[in-house]
């Protein structure tokens, strides 16, 4: 499965296991932590008025980076048609956990994006989420 930390792999490798071995209570307990582990590795975001990809990627309880915005782009892409358009009330899901390749390709496409448009998605950006 992929998106999963090394440890996340772990501990799915260890549920898969003794659900195989018949093990149900163990595997219980090693998916409930998988599930925990997840569960603390996302987070929603609700857009409020005035909020941008750049200012929300820049929150302290986000990323604490706004350069990182692209991550929530690429991880929203089915809501977000212009990165440079989004509205109140959208809900957007955040990667707690974003692998270090991640977060030095948004930060790349972010500082060479190039000029922006409102209303149309940059060619940069829809390459980036090729």
């Amino acid at each position: 499965m992929s998106g999963l930390t090394d440890e996340q792999q772990a501990m799915l490798a260890d549920a898969e296991k003794y659900y195989a071995n018949a093990q149900g209570y163990e595997a219980y307990q090693a998916a409930s932590e998988l599930e925990a582990s997840l569960a603390a590795s996302r987070m929603m975001y609700t857009v409020e008025s005035g909020d941008s990809l750049w200012s929300i990627s820049g929150q302290d309880a986000v990323y604490g980076n706004p350069y990182q915005w692209p991550l929530i782009f690429k991880a929203n892409a089915d809501q977000i048609k212009d990165p440079d358009l989004i509205f109140p009330g959208q809900e957007f899901g955040i990667d707690r956990n974003p692998s270090a390749d991640e977060v030095s390709s948004a930060v790349s496409h972010a500082k060479t994006r190039g000029a922006w448009a409102v209303g149309e998605m940059e060619a940069s950006d829809a390459d980036y989420l090729a």
